[in-house]
């Protein structure tokens, strides 16, 4: 197990920066997730701290070893890719062990790493196939299987769920965690998807075109986003967002509709009458109660754990989320009440957290 640094690190193609002075801290033994948009940065960090991406500037240190010109095979990490990266005329076997055969590890060593990493996943039947003979739920196993046998100090996945069925995906999702929870190998894990980041992570860094926007554990990012990207980002479905401008006690849309401000908010200079914010309140802090926010029912999805509402509020569209069963049609009015504790303010022009 080991400690990652990232300090100040850039990246540059020509004349397009792709990286912009980042930094992340890694723990020993913490399962850290690089969640983001397509384009945001995060597969080109992970194959800089791997080794396959030369850095333009600023460093990174494993267990306080600079390893900037270190070539990856001497960093002792693993990475498995997106696409399992198998050799198709080799046997499970083969593939799980073809690094160490490279190392010219003894026969015996081999032998029983093998046996101990197949065991570990579940791979024991299956060591004589070829890839051609593996589901892709299979074939990942083998992929984490040749990353396993090296017994690395930080274990690299780059979008290692993103070819596999939505079932296969969620039962993979289970099984990494737990493989990390054994072992307590530091890892660094790459997605796209922010339902992963929020279910695997110990920590999230959440990135968009190259800079990183917020560090936190998922809970923290999901209460406390600090900014309008962060806040969208995280949550399925997503927060709701209304423009306004701050009054006294509340937030008035432009459609006139009156928004608490969230309970406790306290007093600041920042927080003026007139000021404009954008009012954001998630779906599942909006329900039903006497003497609410008329509000017109546009479309009913019902997902058998809640039921999802898009609703018009004043020409405005939320979504609310319900735990409870209702009945509900197209066109009926709701009373719709908010999770004051719940509410978040942004200013509308930095995009920033005032509450």
């Amino acid at each position: 197990m080991a400690t990652v640094t990232v300090k100040g690190v850039r990246k540059v193609f020509g004349p397009v920066e792709v990286l912009h002075s980042v930094d992340v801290d890694i723990a020993d033994g913490e399962f850290v997730i690089l969640v983001g948009p397509s384009g945001c940065g995060k597969t080109t960090l992970l194959r800089m701290i791997a080794g396959l991406e030369d850095i333009s500037d600023g460093e990174i240190l494993i267990d306080g070893r600079r390893v900037n010109d270190i070539p990856p095979k001497a960093r002792d990490v693993a990475m498995v890719f997106q696409n399992y990266a198998l050799y198709p005329h080799m046997t499970v076997s083969q593939n799980m062990s073809f690094a160490l055969r490279l190392a010219r590890t003894n026969a015996a060593e081999i032998a029983a790493r093998v046996a101990k990493a197949a065991q570990i996943l579940g791979l024991e039947a299956l060591l004589d196939r070829h890839p051609r003979q593996l589901s892709g739920g299979q074939r990942q196993r083998v992929a984490m299987g040749r990353a396993l046998v090296r017994d690395p100090r930080v274990f690299l996945f780059d979008e290692p769920l993103s070819n596999l069925d939505a079932k296969l995906r969620l039962q993979m999702r289970a099984e990494i965690k737990e493989l990390q929870q054994r072992l307590r190998t530091t890892t660094v894990y790459v997605t796209h998807d922010q339902i992963e980041a929020m279910t695997m992570a110990d920590k999230i860094v959440i990135m968009r075109s190259g800079h990183i926007e917020q560090i936190g554990a998922p809970l923290a990012l999901y209460d406390r986003p600090e900014n309008l990207f962060v806040a969208g980002f995280l949550g399925s479905p997503g927060m709701n967002f209304i423009s306004g401008t701050l009054a006294e006690g509340e937030v008035i849309s432009a459609s006139g509709t009156r928004w608490p401000l969230p309970a406790g908010m306290p007093a600041s200079p920042s927080f003026t009458p007139g000021r404009r914010v954008v009012y954001g309140i998630r779906p599942e802090h909006l329900r039903l109660e006497d003497g609410g926010l008329p509000a017109r029912v546009l479309l009913v999805e019902p997902t058998g754990s809640e039921t999802q509402v898009l609703l018009d509020l004043g020409g405005e569209k939320l979504t609310a989320a319900f735990r409870e069963r209702i009945s509900i049609d197209v066109g009926e009015m709701l009373p719709l009440g908010i999770d004051r504790a719940a509410a978040h303010i942004f200013d509308a022009e930095t995009e920033k957290r005032l509450a």
